[in-house]
């Protein structure tokens, strides 16, 4: 780890006070498994986070009266993490989006010690570890207000009509922010001018949307004016003609009232709801800057300690003395149940507010140095002479400590000049012990020179430095290209880190920029072999390659710059098109946006030649030649969809037709058509790909590429045509975690029905109705791909990945590992070579084997048992419905099935064998013969067309993405309320503001009804920008609400994903304001919320 640390200690920890929007809230849920003798493999996924809430007893018992208030609570933070939790189950009922936590973490960053998940979260556990050194080592017992004096009711009168809870949205990923939605404290400091003061980390360093409350409920925008680069403190702007029914006061910032053992009160928002007062004492105003980890974290300024206890949603709040005015600024506190909280200092924040009102730049100076307060005796073992001891001493008699260098940036003006350790004396020939006179230096000596005395090891050394400009190494730009967003790298990463403030950030890694696993950290070097030192130059580099090209991209992490990665990465600008430059406007507190370089049309397609790499293997000659009949299959998804829990997936694929370049993969690798999809052949050929065929129903796709292309010995590979039986020896040839051919003889043990268990919170693509074949080799769970072959080399079964439930233990998807017999393949696969495109009509039920025991119980008579074991002496069993597909809108007729039914014949042929029910696939109409309540039953039941469970467009409105609900949906779901659902949504998103959650289904715009994605969109783009609207919501468990929503175009457009009807192409249609938008699907990419926290690439679960 780069970052030059004192003690990393986990516990106490610290963090800034807002209160974080999750999704709604979970409740655990056991599973049925319906798999036989099948082992579980799990893989990693994106996972996001949800809340639990814990009170504890009440500080608060007295309030003044009248007062709108609620009792300040100690909470415990209880966190289970991520992509928005799908192993968790949704709540029965809509939730408030708004969780309170005790002291919860604004940005969720990983500690550097701790692993992540896939998608660079932490386990939510591992929030910010804060740094100690001694500094909370006084610690006074917080006051309560029982006895509050008519003084400070009065006072406290007063000051609540100047506090704002302000709701905002972090739109995108930018510097150390993530994209969040959350809400914190602020107070008016300027009524006639609109302005309000809170913390730097919740006006944040990237694009900002928000709104204020004012005590009366009176609401108005907010636009920031100022974010300050180093300290924890920002000004927002309002209107202040907006505020119509409550006169506007404001507080007078009074840094120079901050005393020791002043009784002071902190006035903020308890997470939106109400009013939170606590009191405390101010103990000291000496503590250093708390560490947050990795992340915002100010420093070179001191801060005010004092035991208050504030909960979350608390940042920004005033602190105020008896006559009312703001002493400080709430800024964090720590989160091990001490009740010690952090202040920030108001004396920069006055500088800032009083040239904001002359419409005066303000000006921040720098020579890149982190300085930190150390006591007199620690200064001495760094080599401070008596002589200077005594001489501050005699000048500052109040002060007990120093400034000392505890970081000097590499190549910053200060390199080499200062050391850390070195103890500040002199400043431009002055005695100077404090933070605040050496930014009141610097701050006005911008492009200067400063002359600085300090001491080292007890010798004086005098140095002459150049002061820099701060906001000139803050980043105010990103480009986002390819579906990731980067910037310069910032002051405050580069301090982080201890590193020179150059290089491009990576600061969201999603679209072709997907590194590894994580979202951030990442430092490009170079790209297509030219290097890329700063974000000019990148995008100079960027513009000039073509659509679907494959580069070179090497890049560093931050937390090891010493190992340089490289990766052959695919350029996609036909999905995210547009290049945009982001510019802050300080002025109307939006980021402006402008179009960048056109993309450059994809180069055509070469042939090329290669030859399949020799298979070693002793004994096993039908396996060496089959693995000329494999392709590695990369798909990546553009946009989430139908509940699919990866924006990529690596497998591999069988050829069954060489001459059409037919290949056969897993729906766990390619689940939809909306993708990309690159096929590597022989280790060496790059080919692109397209899907034509997806099973509904047996885990398999069938994609195609341009056999033109390809000049090496690809051979199809040769399926049985009879079903393979238990027991019967068989060799294993699959494809291992790291992509390597493994091969082994092994032996049949099982051929079952089984039924992939559905994933509770978030219905996605599963395999049912379908026999399973198990084989006795621990290769067999380590292999995601692969086939069973004969000694003559015939394939008799695929070895596929079967996408799982998401595991409530550890937040990981499930995977299993299973054959599928060859036989299968050949109807689907006779209609693809005759160039027929498959049309299959299915039951739109679920089954279940039952035993003949069972059936007897149940009704079935003792001559249909004879028949039973006569057709099938290896399995005597029947397929019970064990749940029915939602009903369609005309509902179900008389001639349906229902669960608990026995199917005995249909179209007079006796079922006992899944493999018979296929006759479903080409019959709109079947005559089943079932078993109902212990009475025989003839119905003429009818098939469903799957082309209507395919997803064939979603809409991205306000940072969720809607469609049709999928087959998944349908499969768990007992009534259809629209045809407008919910798949994912975006963190930051106005979608996750106000708490439109994935599975919930919206009926109505404004009590329009919106049965249709059609219905929906001719509504909302009724809607004006920035403007409020109803909608009204109905949850996965049936429980109807009504949402309110703001839209904003100008960061979440609308915009529209449609497949053509005959060609299967997919197009993308912008609806708003061409030219924005880089919330957090910006460019298709970004954080996402798949369903009760997070996910991948996109959006938060």
């Amino acid at each position: 780890m780069a970052r030059r640390n004192r003690v990393e200690i986990p516990e106490p920890r610290s963090f800034p006070r807002t209160a974080p929007l999750s999704a709604v809230n979970c409740s655990l849920v056991n599973t049925r498994l319906l798999l036989n003798q099948v082992t579980p493999f799990s893989t990693q996924t994106l996972q996001d986070t949800f809340h639990r809430r814990l009170l504890k007893p009440n500080r608060i018992k007295a309030y003044p009266q009248g007062l709108k208030t609620v009792l300040a609570d100690n909470r415990t933070l209880s966190t289970s993490h991520l992509m928005a939790g799908n192993g968790e189950v949704r709540s029965k009922r809509k939730t408030s989006p708004i969780k309170v936590l005790d002291r919860p973490s604004k940005i969720y960053k990983q500690a550097p010690y701790l692993s992540e998940t896939e998608n660079g979260q932490p386990p939510q556990d591992d929030l910010y570890s804060m740094e100690t050194d001694g500094e909370d080592r006084i610690s006074l017992p917080p006051m309560t207000a029982t006895a509050d004096t008519a003084e400070w009711q009065a006072t406290i009168e007063k000051v609540v009509r100047n506090v704002v809870s302000i709701h905002f949205c972090q739109t995108c990923s930018f510097d150390t922010d993530s994209a969040i939605s959350s809400e914190a404290t602020g107070f008016v400091v300027d009524a006639e001018r609109g302005y309000i003061l809170t913390n730097r980390h919740v006006v944040g360093a990237g694009p900002f949307w928000g709104y204020c409350i004012f005590d009366n409920h009176e609401e108005c925008d907010v636009y920031p004016v100022y974010r300050d680069p180093v300290h924890d403190f920002g000004i927002l702007r309002f209107d202040p003609q907006a505020i119509k029914y409550m006169p506007l006061t404001e507080l007078k910032l009074r840094p120079d009232l901050a005393k020791v053992g002043a009784e002071i009160r902190v006035v903020g928002n308890d997470a939106g709801e109400k009013l939170s007062i606590l009191s405390g004492v101010i103990s000291r105003l000496d503590r250093n800057a708390p560490e947050y980890g990795e992340g915002y974290s100010d420093f070179n300024t001191n801060y005010i300690q004092a035991a208050a206890a504030a909960s979350g949603g608390s940042s920004g709040s005033p602190v105020v003395n008896l006559d009312g005015h703001a002493v400080a600024l709430q800024a964090g506190g720590r989160a091990d149940g001490a009740a010690t909280d952090y202040f920030l200092p108001l004396d920069r924040p006055l500088r800032a507010l009083e040239c904001i009102r002359k419409g005066e730049a303000i000006s921040r100076g720098t020579i890149q140095t982190q300085w930190v307060i150390k006591p007199f005796d620690e200064c001495r073992r760094l080599g401070l002479s008596s002589r200077w001891e005594a001489a501050i001493r005699k000048g500052f008699p109040k002060e007990t400590g120093m400034l000392v260098a505890e970081i000097v940036l590499p190549e910053g003006p200060a390199d080499k000049q200062l050391e850390e350790g070195d103890v500040l004396i002199k400043v431009n020939g002055e005695l100077l012990t404090q933070f605040v006179r050496l930014d009141s230096i610097l701050d006005s000596n911008v492009g200067q020179k400063v002359a600085l005395l300090v001491q080292r090891g007890g010798k004086d050394v005098e140095v002459e430095l150049h002061v820099g400009d701060l906001h000139a190494i803050t980043p105010d730009r990103f480009v986002t290209v390819a579906g990731g967003s980067f910037h310069n790298l910032s002051y405050q990463q580069a301090r982080l880190y201890a590193i020179p403030v150059k290089g491009v950030y990576v600061c969201e890694a999603a679209g072709s920029f997907k590194f590894e696993a994580t979202e951030s950290g990442w430092i490009i070097e170079s790209i297509d072999q030219r290097k890329t030192p700063d974000l000019d130059t990148f995008v100079e580099v960027i513009s000039t390659i073509p659509d679907r090209a494959r580069v070179v991209v090497t890049y560093k992490h931050l937390r090891d710059l010493h190992t340089i990665n490289t990766s052959i990465i695919h350029i996609d600008r036909h999905w995210s098109d547009k290049m945009r430059m982001a510019v802050r406007n300080d002025k109307t507190g939006v980021w402006d946006f402008t179009e960048l370089a056109a993309p450059l049309p994809a180069a055509p397609p070469v042939r090329c030649k290669a030859n399949f790499a020799r298979l070693d293997t002793v004994g096993h000659p039908a396996a060496a030649d089959v693995i000329q009949s494999f392709v590695r299959i990369s798909c990546t998804m553009p946009l989430k969809l139908d509940g699919f829990p990866r924006a990529r997936k690596i497998g591999f694929g069988l050829v069954v037709n060489a001459e059409k370049g037919l290949v056969v993969v897993s729906r766990a690798v390619v689940p939809f058509d909306l993708c990309d999809l690159s096929l590597t052949i022989a280790e060496s050929i790059i080919v692109e790909a397209k899907v034509v065929f997806l099973h509904p129903l047996a885990n398999y796709a069938i994609i195609q590429y341009d056999p033109s292309l390809v000049d090496a010995p690809v051979k199809s590979a040769r399926l049985a045509t009879e079903t393979i039986k238990q027991g019967a020896p068989t060799t294993f040839l699959g494809f291992n975690q790291n992509l390597r051919a493994v091969v082994t003889p092994t032996t049949i043990t099982d051929i079952t029905a089984v039924a992939i268990p559905s994933n509770a919170s978030a219905p996605r693509y599963r395999a049912i109705n379908l026999d399973a074949i198990t084989v006795d080799t621990g290769l067999s769970g380590q292999c995601g791909s692969g086939v069973l072959i004969r000694e003559d080399g015939t394939v008799e079964a695929l070895w596929l990945s079967y996408l799982g439930e998401r595991s409530s233990n550890n937040q990981k998807d499930v995977e299993y590992h299973l054959g599928l017999a060859a036989p299968i393949l050949h109807p689907i696969l006779n209609q693809i070579n005759s160039s027929i495109t498959p049309s299959l009509r299915i039951l739109n039920v679920e089954t279940n084997t039952v035993q003949m025991s069972q059936c007897r119980i149940m009704g079935v008579s003792e001559s249909w048992i004879a028949k039973v074991a006569e057709a099938n002496p290896s399995r005597h069993q029947l397929f019970m419905v064990r749940k029915i597909d939602c009903a369609p809108p005309t509902g179900y007729d008389d001639q349906s099935l229902h669960e608990g039914d026995i199917i005995l014949t249909l179209n007079d042929k006796l079922i006992t064998r899944v493999s018979e029910l296929d006759i479903m696939y080409d019959h709109e109409y079947l005559d089943a013969l079932i078993v109902r309540r212990g009475q025989e039953i003839s119905l003429r039941v009818p098939t469903i067309p799957t082309s209507d469970l395919d997803t064939s467009r979603a809409v991205i409105f306000c940072g969720a993405v809607l469609h049709a609900p999928h087959h998944a949906v349908r499969q768990q779901i007992s009534k259809l309320h629209s045809e407008v659902y919910v798949s994912v949504r975006s963190r930051g998103s106005p979608a996750y503001q106000y708490g439109l959650a994935p599975t919930n289904f919206i009926t109505a715009v404004n009590d329009v009804p919106t049965p249709t994605l059609s219905n929906f969109v001719k509504e909302a783009n009724k809607v004006p920008d920035n403007t409020y609207f109803r909608l009204r919501v109905v949850t996965f468990d049936n429980v109807p609400w009504v949402a309110t929503m703001k839209k904003c175009e100008h960061y979440f457009p609308t915009m529209e994903f449609e497949k053509e009807e005959g060609t299967g192409v997919w197009r993308k249609r912008v609806f708003g304001k061409e030219g924005d938008g880089v919330g957090g699907m910006g460019g298709v990419g970004g954080g996402v919320d798949e369903g009760t926290g997070g996910g991948d690439d996109m959006v938060d679960v």
